[in-house]
């Protein structure tokens, strides 16, 4: 099992930053990819990024890249999430999860274990 907690939500206005965190315990050493999502109201769950905790490879959703970074920091297992820019359509629910199939990035139905969610508001 693995337990995941995200932090880092609020309120920000257009233009501002968030940095949202996800810390892993557990079996951390049974995944390959941690990723975030998020969900808006009304609409489905969406790849945001994703990132291979070994090596550090990275993958953005068009809508995120220039603007977020994920990284990762090993000794405390924990993913972070920098969101720049930030626009009101990026308003949702976001969610870390973790992924043991090693080059699956983006299909949601590859991740098992899913934190509760930190939420986002932007404001215009």
């Amino acid at each position: 099992q693995v337990q995941l907690v995200e932090s880092g939500g609020g309120l920000v206005q257009a233009g501002g930053s968030l940095r949202l965190s996800c810390a892993a315990s557990g079996r951390t050493f049974s995944y390959y990819i941690m990723g975030w999502f998020r969900q808006a109201p009304g609409k489905e769950r969406e790849f945001v990024a994703a990132i291979r905790w070994s090596g550090g490879s990275t993958n953005y959703a068009d809508s995120v890249k220039g603007r977020f970074t994920i990284s990762r920091d090993n000794a405390k297992n924990t993913v972070y999430l920098q969101m720049n820019s930030l626009k009101p359509e990026d308003t949702a629910n976001y969610y870390c999860a973790t992924s043991n199939i090693p080059n699956s990035w983006y299909n949601i139905k590859s991740y098992g274990y899913w934190g509760q969610g930190t939420q986002v508001t932007v404001s215009s």
